[in-house]
């Protein structure tokens, strides 16, 4: 038997020690450029991991190198009991870090027990303030326990937190300022996503993305200058700018303008059990198989240094070349 590697290394030197672990693929709201508002087909219930085979996986990515875990949905929030994952999570001894990314709705009736478990950083995915858009967006009228939500995470100590809004052409250009300002009145950062080609209906197009630069520019023309922040971690995924005034900074997440491929250290796990080297891979490997049939720890860890070894160079977005996954960002995870 080969020796078991101690770092995840793909062929091209990139160290991997972030995992991305979806618990679930259903959610609590229908956002438009993500998830038809009906029909939805779900993994069936008997095929999503339990916590018992995700701390266990989580433990084996951990031996690996991996010290960053980030759980994702769907909505994780509506799985049942969720800082009871969170605690065992936390336990695994190399764990520098947990984070949670959630659109907020059930998170004022969740913030405390989570944070008490051992969690300490959130993303909250918000696109606006604005109740009626947010409605057009979500399909939800829910605006008011997401707010209520970032309210108590804020008042339970968590830290550091961040809202995702996705930013598609035609669509959120009247929120992106008033965003900004939220995120400086409440010591939050705000990381604006260009639309990816991950939606479940097939809408995305290039010509509806709304580029980074394009925020820049709007940001600036209604609050004021920004400068560019070298990020300690250049490996992160966000361009970070920071308000010349000194009040606050905003992120950029420019998968589309910007592909930070070369620089990725994450493999992402589905709901189901599927490992996957990257959001918008065209294959994924079935880890579930060994979680359930008896394989033994050290098959997972040949399984997954093996995915990592063949990780590609990137998504080709910009190519002719690209193929948008077979699964949507929902069923594979944020």
């Amino acid at each position: 038997m080969h020796a078991l590697p101690s770092q995840l290394v793909d062929g091209l030197g990139r160290v991997h020690d972030n995992l991305r672990i979806s618990i679930t693929d259903r959610c609590n709201i229908r956002c438009s450029y993500c998830m038809p508002e009906k029909g939805v087909q779900f993994i069936d219930r008997s095929e999503v991991l339990s916590y018992e085979e995700i701390e266990r996986f989580a433990r084996v990515a951990v031996s690996l190198g991996v010290n960053k875990l980030r759980i994702t949905g769907g909505e994780p929030l509506v799985r049942k009991d969720l800082p009871v994952l969170v605690e065992k999570l936390a336990a695994i001894e190399g764990v520098k870090d947990i984070a949670l990314t959630t659109n907020g709705v059930l998170l004022a009736g969740q913030a405390r027990a989570l944070y008490d478990a051992g969690l300490r950083r959130l993303n909250v995915h918000l696109d606006t303030l604005d109740r009626q858009r947010f409605f057009e967006i979500t399909r939800r009228d829910e605006l008011h326990h997401v707010l209520e939500g970032i309210d108590t995470a804020l008042a339970c100590g968590f830290g550091p937190i961040k809202i995702n809004a996705v930013a598609v052409k035609n669509l959120v250009e009247p929120d992106i300022v008033p965003m900004a300002r939220f995120g400086r009145e409440h010591g939050i950062e705000v990381r604006y996503i260009e639309f990816m080609p991950l939606d479940a209906q097939g809408l995305w197009d290039r010509g509806r993305v709304l580029l980074a630069d394009d925020i820049l520019r709007m940001l600036e023309e209604g609050i004021g200058p920004l400068t560019a922040v070298p990020d300690p971690d250049p490996r992160a995924p966000a361009l970070e700018y920071r308000f010349a005034d000194g009040n606050g900074s905003v992120g950029f997440i420019a998968s589309v303008s910007r592909p930070f491929c070369l620089n990725c250290n994450r493999i992402r796990i589905t709901s189901d059990g599927m490992l996957r080297y990257c959001i918008f891979a065209l294959e994924e490997t079935d880890v579930k198989s060994l979680l359930r049939g008896g394989g033994s720890d050290d098959q997972i860890r040949e399984l997954v240094a093996r995915v990592v070894s063949a990780k590609w160079l990137g998504h080709e977005i910009n190519t002719a070349k690209f193929v948008a996954p077979p699964r949507p960002m929902y069923s594979i995870g944020g």
